[in-house]
């Protein structure tokens, strides 16, 4: 069997020809000609909600695949956008819905929304990262995992952001030989030990970032080497709110405090 570093390498050593090879698949390609032939035609959060094909599109495309059930929670999301520290989606400490307003800015743009490239063009190439990233995951999770923080790295300024995603959090256990145990722990002392054992702003540099994933890849090889671990566990509907339903609790409250 190929290694977690190998076929992760093998995956973005081209980046550009992985994802056309995504791009290319039928079913993907069929979907994707019907959300650009489509999209640019929705003037309203109701037009978006009452095309299944167009949701559900763009809800994968922004990580929230499982959450197409929750439309009620979605429309609030989109209603009150996230320009204001109030809005809603300002309120949770998962910033995919930020990150969905910002691709679909009805609140802000109204009729408009869709006829900029972030809906369009913007959407789809999230939706093909996102695809990548969860066909890699089929056959070894911890690829999945090390693509995810590859794709994030960027966005990691404290201990607290890899707190708040579990699949952040199981990269960053993994590789420094923590465990999961930890995450049963107090929060703030759980963000100020990352913050002492990591230096933060390596995240910043793409290569310091592919050598904390190449360390990350070798402990994952020693953990999980019949790959029997459960990818729901990390990349579930509830993967980007918390390590657990307390932290998830904890994080948000943090967060709330400080808008």
């Amino acid at each position: 069997m190929t290694t977690t570093y190998t076929s992760y390498k093998l995956i973005t050593q081209d980046m550009t020809a992985s994802l056309k090879r995504v791009a290319a698949e039928p079913n993907v390609a069929r979907d994707t000609q019907y959300y650009l032939e489509n999209i640019g035609n929705v003037k309203s959060i109701d037009d978006f909600m009452a095309d299944d094909r167009l949701y559900n599109y763009a809800l994968k495309a922004h990580g929230l695949e499982d959450m197409g059930y929750a439309k009620a929670f979605i429309r609030k999301v989109l209603t009150e956008g996230n320009t204001s520290d109030t809005a809603f989606a300002k309120q949770l400490s998962d910033n995919r819905y930020s990150e969905l307003v910002d691709s679909l800015n009805f609140a802000q743009y109204n009729t408009a929304a869709t006829a900029f490239d972030r809906a369009q063009q913007g959407v789809v190439d999230k939706y093909m990262r996102q695809t990548l990233e969860q066909e890699a995951g089929d056959d070894n999770t911890g690829v999945r995992l090390a693509l995810y923080f590859e794709r994030s790295a960027s966005g990691i300024n404290s201990g607290m952001d890899i707190l708040a995603d579990e699949a952040l959090s199981q990269v960053v256990r993994t590789a420094l030989g923590l465990p999961d145990a930890m995450a049963a722990g107090d929060v703030d002392q759980q963000a100020a030990y990352l913050e002492r054992v990591l230096d933060i702003k390596d995240f910043q540099d793409p290569e310091k970032t592919g050598k904390f994933l190449e360390r990350f890849a070798a402990m994952w090889e020693l953990d999980n080497p019949s790959e029997s671990y459960d990818p729901l566990a990390v990349f579930g509907s509830s993967s980007r709110t918390g390590i657990s339903a307390d932290l998830l609790i904890s994080i948000n409250s943090l967060k709330l405090g400080g808008s």
